[in-house]
């Protein structure tokens, strides 16, 4: 899909978010909307294998947040979530937890 179409898809946070992450500002290539088997990740880097998803209202389903996580787990994946607050109110804190799980 084209990249236009994929920011239409995004809510306000994850554009934020991607925002910080497109073109390897944090040292590494992401990807948005990229399906890993029966998911589409919010953000993947597939060289560090790290997943960062953004969740919001419409995440409250806990077993299918745990299932997906598994998922990708049992994959080689580490996830990491945000909530859409923690981007609104402390981006910086978010971006450091990030590049920490980087290194």
């Amino acid at each position: 899909r084209r990249a236009a179409e994929l920011r239409k898809e995004m809510t306000p946070q994850e554009l934020v978010l991607w925002s910080a992450l497109k073109g390897k500002q944090l040292g590494v290539k992401f990807r948005s909307q990229h399906a890993i088997g029966p998911y589409i990740t919010d953000f993947c880097c597939i060289k560090a294998k790290l997943i960062i998803e953004v969740d919001g209202s419409q995440h409250l389903d806990q077993a299918a947040i745990e299932e997906r996580t598994a998922y990708f787990q049992s994959r080689g994946y580490r996830v990491l979530r945000f909530w859409n607050n923690q981007i609104t109110q402390d981006l910086n804190g978010v971006i450091i937890t990030i590049q920490e799980a980087l290194t």
